[in-house]
């Protein structure tokens, strides 16, 4: 039997093909039984797992559902597509989808995937009124966000996620008060999922707080760690183990120097009331 093997960090389309065999084969699908639940033929199936057909939008979503994935393709389709995304971040993609735990640090914002939608919206309108984007790429980056949050907290196969959140996250006023005391609920909400853990570094920590710049660190299932930053203009994905070792230490020191996750519930708590009451 002839076999094309993908290099699944050579493009999106190849991470796409080769996730979408990892998928089939690990239910012992042939691609003739996973095209028949999927509507396709298995010729489809096999030029785009070899790369020879760009999947569409349709049969990302057709993939989920016959394979129970979640949203694990229509992620994966728009890091194909690239154009709502900073550059860096469709290579980002590629591996979220794939990891099985999520450490994040975050400042000034409430990060991406527990983000609600308006506001989400309001800091896709920013982005617009500064002519950064167009309105159309601000709706579609807000509706793939949502598509993320379905693969990150909703998927059966979900990776544990474990933020980090410096305080500015709860004070920077984004679309108005009733917006945030509505993100603040809803993060508190989160939160309280048991495969979440949320932690917020007080103000108080000052000049020891080990991270500048937001990070994420993802663990795969063979245990390697990919790590990723972003700068005003880009993303990068980093596997160098030196740097990554050094951000893992670094992490470890945020999460002992940050408050508990029931301390940090109060705070975001006493937050959202001032948010409520207008201050």
């Amino acid at each position: 039997m002839n076999r094309k093997d993908l290099d699944p960090q050579s493009s999106p389309r190849a991470a796409f093909g080769a996730q979408l065999r990892r998928s089939r084969e690990s239910n012992e699908w042939i691609q003739d039984q996973l095209a028949e639940r999927m509507g396709y033929s298995g010729t489809h199936v096999s030029a785009v797992e070899t790369c020879r057909k760009s999947p569409t939008l349709q049969f990302a979503r057709r993939a989920d559902t016959a394979l129970g994935t979640g949203a694990t393709f229509e992620v994966m389709w728009q890091a194909i597509r690239k154009t709502v995304l900073l550059e860096g971040f469709p290579e980002y993609l590629q591996e979220e989808v794939k990891a099985t735990k999520l450490y994040t640090f975050e400042l000034g914002v409430i990060p991406g995937i527990f983000q609600t939608p308006r506001y989400a919206e309001a800091l896709a309108q920013a982005d617009v009124e500064r002519g950064a984007i167009t309105p159309e790429l601000g709706a579609e980056r807000v509706a793939l966000l949502r598509t993320r949050q379905k693969r990150l907290l909703e998927a059966r196969d979900a990776p544990l996620l474990y933020a980090v959140l410096d305080e500015s996250c709860l004070c920077r006023k984004v679309g108005g008060h009733d917006v945030m005391a509505d993100q603040l609920e809803h993060l508190a909400q989160q939160a309280r999922a048991p495969h979440v853990t949320v932690q917020l570094v007080p103000f108080s920590m000052g000049h020891l707080r080990p991270l500048l710049l937001p990070v994420v660190l993802l663990t795969m299932r063979d245990r390697t760690v990919v790590g990723y930053t972003e700068s005003a203009s880009r993303g990068y994905l980093e596997r160098d183990d030196n740097l990554i070792r050094a951000w893992e230490r670094a992490y470890d020191h945020l999460q002992a120097g940050a408050l508990s996750p029931a301390a940090s519930l109060d705070l975001i708590s006493a937050a959202r009331k001032d948010f409520q009451d207008g201050r």
